[in-house]
């Protein structure tokens, strides 16, 4: 960081939570953290923010670089500003929408299943859902994520890595610092290139946030009341399909975090 990096104010609100991982890593919390709506006590906690990404040695200098400039403009930002963003971003239409399994299953009875299963892993750990989110919901899924060893997150990564480069690739394409978060996290376990098989494709996709678009949305809702079966309302784009028969046909595969890296004498 360079010298005009904010430092943490003494009187912020904690964004951490009370308690603390016994293992995993606290970066997952920030990254979740990133994710959410801009709030006054977001930007207060940038430097903590920065603070923690900075410590974080399994990530590139490049890409933490990256995290932590955005992180300075959040704290420097106007705060309606930065609202409005979120809202254009993640608020209009479902391609980037932080609901993992929407990108799977749409609005699929499936999609209901796969939750009951998520929170079934949550409460195993011990991990109380807020009501106020789905267990989808991608920072809920960090949240929880950063309470598990390494094992368990790579494995979880390794699960939802198509989803994260798709929604990396979405991002970029809207010019959303946002992006940086699954690219983030695909970096954790060396699948960063994941997201370039994906970027033709949606730089031929129709934007699903225009007025356009979403009118068309509200006119389809119609016909979602009169399907006859859940297969004729569930993932109503191709690319939901796709996605959802690779869930199904593609085996799990072992993924491990990276290691992180030794710090030079002269960054300790």
């Amino acid at each position: 960081m360079t010298d005009a990096a904010i430092q943490p104010p003494l009187s912020s609100a904690p964004v951490e939570p009370s308690y603390e991982p016994v293992q995993g890593m606290r970066s997952l919390r920030v990254l979740a953290r990133l994710l959410d709506y801009p709030t006054q006590e977001l930007q207060d906690a940038c430097g903590e923010l920065i603070e923690i990404l900075n410590a974080e040695r399994r990530l590139g200098a490049a890409l933490k670089s990256s995290l932590m400039d955005w992180c300075q403009r959040l704290h420097d930002g106007d705060l309606l500003e930065l609202q409005a963003e979120y809202v254009a971003i993640f608020d209009k239409g479902r391609a980037t929408s932080l609901l993992l399994f929407e990108h799977v299953h749409g609005e699929s009875r499936d999609r209901g299943q796969a939750m009951v299963d998520l929170m079934a892993e949550y409460s195993a750990a011990g991990f109380e859902l807020d009501a106020r989110e789905l267990p989808d919901h991608l920072p809920v899924f960090l949240e929880y994520l950063s309470l598990c060893d390494e094992a368990e997150i790579g494995r979880w990564l390794g699960e939802i890595r198509h989803i994260l480069a798709l929604l990396t690739a979405r991002l970029e394409e809207r010019g959303a610092d946002h992006a940086l978060v699954p690219l983030s996290l695909l970096a954790l376990i060396g699948a960063e290139g994941d997201v370039e098989e994906h970027r033709p494709q949606v730089k031929k996709e129709v934007p699903d946030n225009t007025p356009e678009a979403l009118d068309a949305v509200w006119e389809e809702e119609a016909v979602r009341f009169s399907a006859t079966s859940d297969e004729d309302c569930a993932l109503q784009s191709a690319e939901g399909r796709r996605l959802a028969e690779r869930k199904h046909t593609v085996q799990s595969q072992p993924v491990r975090i990276m290691p992180a890296a030794t710090a030079h004498p002269a960054n300790r």
